[in-house]
């Protein structure tokens, strides 16, 4: 796999709370030059990279980085996101309400977001490292019936971050149509290759063009 074939799989990422605009703007010139999936940036960034950077393919979170904000928050969020200029959109999932068993208020929250989000790309976060294999199987049919168009591992702030195992098992329980994103914890090129080779359509990671044109790789 060449690694410009790689970095067409890369959402090319910077989701830390120190973030800056410099070193936003990096990320942005690295993602055009090296041809990446997409941005993932905060919220706070879409509108000023969509005004600098028009054709840049931007992914924004919601939700961010726990999951437990209200739904029209989290409607809300989307929306704005959109008008700013994200096309794609990455939500946090109510964790407690799968610990609480409900459910059906996690399918009814993605099913609204995907909703506001209409033709653009919305990946739900799962945040595996919390989850027994009962939830995740009981999440890929969640996303699936909800219409969202990936399930994402984990935001890269959790305890752990994206599985082998647990991509293996996403492919074998999320309805056709819907991919796979990976993110948290994916630093080497083998690992980048491995995962993409065992079904992730994307990889959210800060350190993959870095890695594949000879820097040092960075953190997620």
């Amino acid at each position: 796999m060449t690694s410009e074939e790689i970095l067409g799989h890369i959402d090319h990422t910077l989701l830390k709370a120190v973030s800056s605009w410099p070193e936003i703007e990096e990320l942005c010139t690295e993602a055009i030059q090296y041809r990446t999936a997409s941005v993932c940036v905060p919220p706070s960034y879409v509108k000023p990279i969509h005004s600098a950077h028009e054709k840049l393919n931007i992914c924004t979170v919601i939700g961010f980085p726990l999951g437990y904000s209200i739904t029209a928050a989290k409607i809300l969020e989307a929306e704005q996101a959109i008008k700013s200029g994200a096309s794609e959109i990455d939500m946090v999932i109510n964790i407690g309400d799968i610990k609480s068993g409900y459910f059906d208020r996690v399918l009814e929250e993605i099913t609204q977001i995907k909703k506001s989000c209409g033709e653009k790309i919305l990946k739900v976060i799962v945040e595996t490292c919390y989850l027994t294999e009962e939830e995740k199987i009981r999440l890929c049919g969640i996303v699936t019936a909800a219409g969202a168009d990936y399930i994402k591992t984990s935001t890269g702030f959790g305890t752990a971050g994206a599985t082998l195992a647990d991509v293996k098992l996403f492919r074998q329980h999320i309805g056709a149509g819907v991919k796979i994103k990976a993110a948290g914890g994916i630093k080497t090129r083998e690992d980048l290759e491995t995962f993409i080779i065992a079904g992730a359509e994307r990889i959210g990671t800060s350190s993959a063009v870095k890695l594949l044109t000879g820097g040092q790789a960075g953190n997620y």
